[in-house]
């Protein structure tokens, strides 16, 4: 059987895994921060998913099956992921940006397939290789060596991931302040970069240092107005999920046990969904 989250969740470890990963996920999003901000909240993170999966479960011999921009849409709207115009902004955001791209057609040409660019599906799969890695931090097996020798693992593993987190409550109904980012642009980099600097030995406090001071340098590096995230930050001040240990902007910003609970519960989630996407596709890993 996968790992479930209430398993992942009473692991000792989990903390520093999850930093680690928090860690990768930031240094990818340095790399290529306009690909990375896709699945930077809730909604777009959604919406890549499924587009991913119709792409990877597309039947290029009959043109319905392929991925469109109209089949796109009408998945999106029966998931309740976003509006029609929200995905229809979205696929035109993603062909402007080229990462997605329009085949040609031997069929209807008012019907133009789309799929994603060589550079989108490798971002996917080193987000992937990151949690196949948490995954394996915590039980030893080798999830991740499996999915790098199988050419096709990305093609076989995602769409079950997608399946799993369209399907999920939890992660379609966050808890109080990780929802409070998931509506950012660029939400999810915050929280990383959040939990990417805080000490695990440290999570027993009620208010937790990080390695933040300035709001501005931290916005400038996540190309966000400083207004709106500073406007989110106080947001979260009033829930008393994040504050100064000292004076606001000139001391180190902590997070509290709540948030960073909320934080390690929705990873737990997403592994659990993840680790029974991997095992589905190709059974327990070795090591298990």
């Amino acid at each position: 059987m996968a790992l479930t989250s209430e398993l992942i969740a009473g692991h000792p470890a989990l903390y520093r895994c999850v930093r680690a990963q928090a860690q990768a996920l930031i240094q990818a999003y340095g790399m290529s921060p306009r690909l990375s901000s896709v699945f930077a909240t809730q909604q777009r993170w959604l919406m890549a998913h499924i587009g991913l999966a119709l792409h990877f479960r597309r039947k290029p011999d009959d043109y319905r099956k392929q991925l469109t921009a109209a089949r796109f849409i009408d998945v999106i709207r029966q998931n309740a992921v976003a509006s029609r115009n929200t995905a229809d902004a979205f696929i035109k955001e993603m062909l402007h940006y080229n990462f997605v791209e329009l085949l040609p057609t031997a069929q209807d040409g008012r019907i133009r397939p789309i799929q994603p660019t060589v550079n989108t599906l490798e971002t996917v799969a080193g987000w992937m290789m990151a949690h196949l890695h948490t995954l394996d931090s915590l039980d030893g097996a080798n999830r991740l060596a499996t999915f790098l020798e199988r050419p096709d693992a990305l093609a076989r593993v995602q769409p079950l991931v997608a399946d799993g987190l369209v399907s999920s409550n939890p992660v379609r109904e966050p808890r109080q302040t990780f929802s409070l980012f998931t509506w950012l642009n660029n939400g999810g980099v915050v929280m990383d970069w959040l939990i990417s600097s805080v000490d695990p030995d440290h999570a027993g406090l009620d208010q937790i240092p990080t390695g933040i001071v300035s709001i501005g340098d931290f916005a400038k590096w996540l190309k966000l107005s400083r207004t709106h995230l500073g406007r989110k930050l106080r947001d979260a001040e009033d829930l008393g999920s994040v504050g100064w240990l000292g004076q606001r902007g000139n001391s180190v910003m902590w997070v509290s046990a709540d948030f960073y609970r909320e934080y390690m519960t929705a990873q737990t989630v997403k592994l659990a969904i993840i680790d029974a996407a991997f095992v589905e596709a190709f059974g327990l890993p070795a090591g298990r």
